[in-house]
């Protein structure tokens, strides 16, 4: 898209995209186009790992991979990218080593960082096109907004449980002018807490695989220059239920100008470094406090706020009360001694613990922080992590 000079295939190249080749309404010059194209994946997990896979396989030039995780055994029921081998190693590096296994005829480059309101213009200016396959509210708004202020265009997806969803965001039309961009589809987060993510809440593993095939469709549409993107539209997949339906988004005439990046983690109502430390400090128990707790002898109440099926799969023998339930049930929790909550890694329990003391003003709660999943790899490694 963005390179200036001549696009020419090898023997090799040419009989590697042959189906594309002939394709009436794709053949050489679509081709052309995907090995000039420059995309950035920001995100190597469920949905990266499919964009990554289909756009190395399809002869996207160039690709940058950002992340700053490492395999984890339990990413490895959805992130098909990966395998056994890689668990500990830097996501970027695997999926490099596999793309370029894959296809070496293209180039990778590697960002292993978290993308920031400081770095995120000089990463995503050297980018045609950017995929965005992150998990969290602050990202989506950074992504979407680098995107505008630099002209690029966003392809945007999201999974949640079973449900789906694939836009086309900033896409500049024959007029020469942009459409929607995420801002149109959300214009203010929803509050934090309030839409859980994938490891809080689940998710089913095919999903993934069925939206970021999409996301990946749609941006080498875009590359290419072929069909008529999801820009100004909104595709939603149900996995559970197998229907799909296509949302119409209009463009906000309220919406201001995006012109600078600004706090996004202040702005989706998130608190900062310095504050949830001190909230650790006040109200948070490590594994290794409540593991001295519990042999100690002192007499003390364990909740368990997650959901009847995650307490199946591993357990502290606390009482259990869905997170749901805890409003309807806050008589059930001791005033008298300490209380300790827990749920997966900390999340949902700790937004327990501040509901409780702003409804109720309980001062003896505690919030076990990394949940159970920290208490079985730091303490008791008989105990499954999910």
């Amino acid at each position: 898209m963005s390179n200036t000079e001549p696009i020419n295939f090898s023997k090799a190249e040419l009989e590697r995209y042959s189906r594309h080749l002939i394709l009436s309404d794709f053949g050489i010059e679509g081709q052309k186009r995907l090995k000039a194209g420059k995309v950035l994946v920001v995100g190597a997990g469920g949905l990266g790992s499919p964009v990554l896979l289909y756009l190395a396989a399809a002869g996207v030039g160039t690709i940058g991979i950002l992340d700053f995780d490492v395999v984890d055994d339990s990413n490895l029921q959805r992130q098909v990218l990966y395998s056994v081998e890689d668990v500990g190693l830097p996501k970027v590096e695997a999926a490099k080593k596999r793309l370029l296994s894959l296809n070496p005829h293209i180039t990778i480059q590697t960002h292993q960082t978290q993308l920031t309101s400081e770095n995120a213009l000089d990463i995503i200016k050297d980018y045609d096109v950017v995929a965005d396959g992150t998990d969290n509210f602050p990202t989506r708004y950074l992504v979407n907004d680098a995107c505008c202020i630099l002209g690029k265009t966003n392809i945007y997806a999201s999974i949640f449980k079973f449900e789906g969803q694939v836009s086309v965001f900033n896409y500049k039309n024959e007029k020469g002018e942009y459409d929607v961009n995420y801002r149109d589809l959300f214009p203010s987060p929803p509050p934090p807490g309030m839409v859980p993510s994938c490891g809080e809440a689940g998710v089913l593993g095919v999903l993934p695989g069925i939206v970021g095939s999409i996301q990946a469709s749609e941006t080498i549409k875009v590359i290419s220059g072929i069909g008529s993107p999801l820009s100004g539209r909104l595709f939603i997949f149900d996995a559970k239920s197998f229907s799909t339906r296509v949302l119409k988004i209009i463009k906000k005439p309220t919406r201001q100008a995006i012109e600078k990046l600004i706090d996004y983690e202040k702005f989706c109502g998130l608190k900062s470094a310095a504050e949830e430390k001190k909230l650790i400090k006040m109200k948070g128990l490590t594994v290794q406090e409540f593991k001295t707790l519990q042999d100690s002898g002192e007499d003390f109440q364990l909740i368990d706020v997650r959901e009847a099926h995650e307490v199946a799969i591993s357990t502290l023998n606390g009482l259990h009360i869905p997170m749901g339930e805890i409003p309807s049930n806050a008589d059930k929790i001791a005033t008298d001694k300490k209380v300790v909550i827990h749920c997966r890694t900390g999340g949902r329990s700790g937004a327990m613990v501040n509901f409780l003391e702003k409804t109720h003003g309980m001062d003896n709660l505690y919030n076990l922080l990394g949940g159970i999943n920290g208490y079985a790899k730091e303490i008791d490694s008989s105990i499954a992590v999910y």
